[in-house]
């Protein structure tokens, strides 16, 4: 049923509220990232099988307002951060989530468009909008080829298998690209992509690669703040792989920096300690080492025992979110590439835990958080909101002081100067 009027509507939200549904949203122009778009359609289907089009935008259709969708009932999704971009829903559970978890890759979806989909998008590519002509009922074809391969996905999915991540890290993800990030011509969107092998998100749109500006050719220099008292604030994890590491271990550092720590116990001078501290911990750590260093015997063992769980058990769990990284989903793995994978989704997971914490306390601020790299984020700072905002943000990251992190700030993202000592 095509929903045109306000008793459609309503008959329509009756049985909304009292069963579970797959939503897919049709945006307007697929080219644009959500956040710029619109929403051209809206297709429900409920778990008994009756199916709905909710027409926004769309010009073959009597268009109507969004409606509330708000109820306690379940609503799956194949892309769960691009729907709140265009709706604010509840109890919404990304399917392709549930399908990366129990398989270490996406759901693909790439051969279910129409013949009519491929022929406008060949046909008009430079049209604006495209989806508002090709006609609903290939949108209809299109979403049914979808929802049959997100239930059998929904079948055999646990929903508590992935609700951390369902709860926390997507929403904290579509959080940071809403904000989006201020060049000198005009506001760009960042889109992040958790499904990869190790978890550690990707992040790009648009031809840019945000998770890989160059901090020396000047790719960074075109990102500004948007605010006129503004400007751009990163704090960065300092040494964090082997503090995390060092957390689950047991070992404690000193207080200070680790790698004049380090340099200590090697015998030679800062940089050069950071080097072979990089080089032991992604690579081979030598015998020597292991019988003349604490930290380093100790990550030997620690390497040892989650290859060996890993072997006995075929999988191993995340140390915050229980992730279960499958053997049988991985191939070509030995001792320190699992350990490797190990550390990049420590990384992911705690620094989505600090988010998780972070977010709730600066979304009304004016100062916006518009990119997170690995060890980093970079906050569009409105000098209005003082410098207490910036301590509480980098309280909240450094976690009970367990991560230290250095603080700079520029009027644009090539040109930073440390102030880490303002903080002292």
């Amino acid at each position: 049923m095509i929903l045109e009027n306000s008793n459609e509507l309503e008959s329509f939200q009756k049985l909304y509220q009292q069963q579970d549904s797959i939503v897919i949203p049709i945006s307007s122009d697929t080219n644009k990232h959500p956040v710029e778009d619109d929403l051209c359609l809206l297709y429900v289907q409920m778990m008994s099988g009756e199916e709905f089009i909710l027409p926004f935008n769309h010009s073959e259709t009597l268009n109507i307002d969004i409606p509330n969708l708000d109820s306690n009932t379940k609503k799956y999704t194949y892309d769960k951060k691009k729907l709140t971009h265009f709706i604010s829903l509840n109890n919404v559970i990304d399917v392709n989530l549930s399908h990366y978890m129990k398989t270490n890759q996406p759901l693909v979806v790439d051969d279910i468009e129409t013949s009519a989909h491929y022929f406008f998008n060949m046909r008009h590519y430079r049209k604006r909008n495209i989806n508002k002509v090709i006609p609903v009922l290939k949108h209809l074809e299109y979403c049914r080829n979808l929802s049959k391969i997100l239930r059998e996905v929904i079948e055999n999915a646990s929903d508590s298998d992935n609700m951390s991540y369902n709860n926390e890290v997507l929403d904290n993800l579509s959080y940071i690209e809403q904000n989006g990030i201020q060049t000198e011509s005009n506001l760009v969107y960042s889109e992040y992509n958790i499904y990869t092998s190790t978890g550690r998100p990707s992040n790009r749109f648009g031809g840019t690669n945000f998770a890989a500006l160059n901090k020396k050719d000047g790719s960074r220099k075109p990102y500004v703040s948007r605010h006129k008292a503004g400007v751009l604030v990163e704090m960065d994890y300092d040494a964090y792989h082997l503090r995390l590491i060092g957390d689950r271990i047991g070992y404690e550092f000193e207080d200070g920096s680790v790698h004049e720590h380090m340099a200590k116990l090697y015998g030679v001078d800062y940089n050069e300690a950071k080097s072979l501290s990089f080089q032991y911990l992604y690579g081979y750590i030598p015998d020597d080492i292991k019988n003349n260093n604490e930290y380093f015997n100790q990550v030997s063992t620690y390497i040892s025992n989650i290859w060996n769980e890993y072997k006995s058990n075929n999988f191993i769990l995340s140390d915050i979110y229980s992730k279960r990284i499958y053997r049988k989903n991985l191939t070509d793995m030995n001792a320190n590439k699992l350990f490797n994978y190990t550390i990049q989704l420590m990384e992911t997971e705690n620094n989505m835990k600090a988010l998780s914490e972070l977010i709730p306390k600066i979304k009304d601020y004016k100062s916006k958080l518009i990119l997170y790299s690995y060890d980093s984020f970079l906050f569009d700072f409105n000098m209005e909101d003082g410098l207490d905002y910036l301590k509480e943000v980098k309280e909240v990251l450094e976690q009970d002081s367990k991560y230290p992190v250095k603080v700079s700030w520029g009027l644009n993202y090539h040109e930073m100067k440390d102030i880490t000592e303002k903080f002292i």
